[in-house]
Parts: C-alpha cells; sequence; structure tokens
C-alpha cells in the first residue's frame, strides 16, 4: 500500500456537483491531493478555491470522459501532479428517461458514450499507472440498475449492466496483481442535482420516488474502499431489494416496477421535452444535494425493502409451488 507518511492522490471525475464533489471534499479533510475533472471549468474551479482554502492541494482538469484522448491527458497530468494515482473514481453518469423507440437514437449513443466507453476509457488510461506502480484502486460508480433494468431507461440501464461486466472482467485480469483492486459501488437512488436535469422525452414531469440517499454516505463508502477496497459495495436497502427481488423474480420484479411507472406518468403534469444535461453541462449552480429528500424515520427503508423481498420471495416460491404441482 502506499506510504502514508506522504499524501495519496486520488482523481475523481463527475467532480463538480453531487457524489462526485462530496467524495472530494472528504478525501481533502483527509489530507490527499486531489485531481477534479468534469466538462465545466467554473464549476471545478469554484470546488478547487474552496478546498485549496481549507489548505488541500487540487489540480482541475475540465475533461469529456467520453473522449479517449481527453481522458488520457487526464491521466497524465494526474500523474504528473501527484507523483502517483493512488485512487480513481470514475464517477461520471447521465441519463435519458423515455420509451426506448421514442428516445432519438444520439441519446442512447450519449449516455452509452459517457457511462460506460467514459469509464471504460479511464480504466483503460489508469491501470497501465498502476501496474508500473504495483498498486491502486478504481472505484467504478455503477447503481442499483446494474442489478436490475430499469424500464424507460434502456441505454442507462445497458450501460449499468455493461460496467458491472467491465468491472468483473477487469477484476479476473488483475489477479496477478494483488495490490491493484477494482471495486464496485451500488447506490439506491441519490438526492443529487443531476436528479433535476436528465434527458426527459416521456413528455411528463418527473420527480424522483423517495426515499433518496444521502450523496454523502456514499462518498463516505468510496473513500473507504481506499484503505479497505472490496469488490462490491451497496449503499441504500432499495438496492439489497432490486438485487434479491431481481434475483428471485426477475419477470415479476420488472412488472411491477414498469406498472409503478405507468401509474406514475398517468398521473403527472405534462412537460416539455428536452435532452437535459446529455450534450453539455447543466449550467446550475454546484452543489452537493439535489434537494429531494424529505425527513423520514431511518426504518422506512429497511420497511420498504423489506416488504418488496417478501412479496417478490413469496410470489417466486407460490409459482415454483404451483409448477411442481402441475401434473406432467
Amino acid at each position: 500500500m502506499a506510504n502514508r507518511q506522504s499524501p495519496r492522490t486520488a482523481v475523481i471525475t463527475g467532480a463538480s456537483s453531487g457524489i462526485g464533489r462530496a467524495t472530494a471534499e472528504l478525501f481533502a479533510e483527509r489530507g490527499w491531493r486531489l485531481v477534479l475533472a468534469a466538462r465545466e471549468a467554473a464549476a471545478l474551479e469554484a470546488l478547487a478555491g474552496a478546498l485549496r482554502a481549507r489548505g488541500a492541494a487540487v489540480a482541475v482538469v475540465p475533461t469529456d470522459v467520453g473522449d479517449y484522448t481527453a481522458v488520457l491527458a487526464l491521466a497524465e497530468q494526474a500523474r504528473a501532479f501527484g507523483g502517483t494515482i493512488d485512487l480513481w473514481f470514475a464517477n461520471v453518469g447521465v441519463g435519458a428517461v423515455g420509451r426506448f423507440e421514442e428516445v432519438p437514437i444520439e441519446a442512447h449513443e450519449q449516455v452509452l458514450r459517457s457511462n460506460l466507453l467514459g469509464h471504460l476509457y479511464e480504466a483503460h488510461a489508469v491501470l497501465p499507472i498502476f501496474q508500473r506502480q504495483g498498486r491502486g484502486v478504481f472505484v467504478n460508480m455503477i447503481s442499483m440498475v446494474g442489478f436490475a433494468a430499469a424500464p424507460l431507461a434502456a441505454a442507462y440501464s445497458a450501460s449499468k449492466f455493461g460496467l458491472k461486466g467491465l468491472s468483473e472482467a477487469l477484476r479476473a485480469e488483475q489477479a496477478a496483481h494483488p495490490h491493484i483492486h477494482i471495486c464496485d459501488v451500488y447506490p439506491a437512488l441519490v438526492d443529487t442535482p443531476a436528479l433535476a436535469h436528465p434527458a426527459n422525452y416521456t413528455g411528463k414531469a418527473i420527480r424522483p420516488p423517495l426515499p433518496l440517499v444521502d450523496p454523502r454516505r456514499v462518498a463516505a463508502a468510496v473513500v473507504r474502499l481506499a484503505d479497505h477496497p472490496r469488490a462490491t459495495t451497496i449503499v441504500g436497502a432499495q438496492t439489497w431489494a432490486a438485487r434479491i427481488g431481481h434475483a428471485l423474480a426477475p419477470t415479476l420484479s420488472l412488472k411491477i416496477v414498469d406498472r409503478w411507472f405507468e401509474g406514475y406518468f398517468a398521473q403527472a403534469r405534462s412537460a416539455a421535452v428536452t435532452s437535459g444535461n446529455l450534450f453539455q453541462p447543466p449550467g446550475d449552480a454546484p452543489r452537493i444535494d439535489g434537494g429531494f429528500r424529505q425527513p423520514v424515520t431511518r426504518r422506512l427503508p429497511l420497511l420498504l425493502a423489506s416488504g418488496t423481498l417478501l412479496a417478490l420471495g413469496g410470489a417466486a416460491l407460490l409459482r415454483r409451488r404451483a409448477s411442481r404441482a402441475e401434473p406432467s
């Protein structure tokens, strides 16, 4: 592991707001050098200025992770700035909501370019550096959708399933390097500014379902991986529900989700079709929180998840019994 007498260096993509911003603040508190990347330079500079005022060493590298040449430049500048790269947090994620055939193909392509190819580019750029160092932690931000696909988000679902496969392949390939770790983080829906400006092709207003996870909770999970790397980190009871429910009864669980969406959009107010932040940064004030959370008891997410699991598990068992009882 790295010499703890000298500061370690973390690269964070998608660093200007939400989970990325919360993670940058937490690493800065712990004395890490930081290399911050996102598409919007002004937002990065504002964050860097705040962190430098607290004594952190910060470099800003505006980067579109869908551009492999730009990602290579980011990795080289990060290595030059810190001397080493100890942790790379691949955190960029965008989405497009709408029925598959109603979402423009260029929107599907952009989701895949940012969420899947972008993370692949990041891994491809930093893994040779890790191998030369003999160590490093690559953190892949995935989603609960990596376990159970989301209707009306086909490209997003494909990107998250793809990231899971990418990590599993890389983990196998890096098995000969015991100090290089590929770590996946699967949060439930997180209250970040990204929820305010997804691409929306439904013609209806979108409001995320509660409860939502605090971005700082996800950031804390990422920071823990620097010293205690593990293959899979789940954040939020809803992710456990999605994972187990989909494993027990995949068809039923997806039908339940799809019917929930249909019910929601049937009563939602009309809204303009928009490409959101797919093709350009949102331009609003960068911040950690999306502002969608409401006070809930600690037990509510667990109760919701438990109820879902019981329903799905019970349905799966009943279906198995019914199939066994049928005459051959």
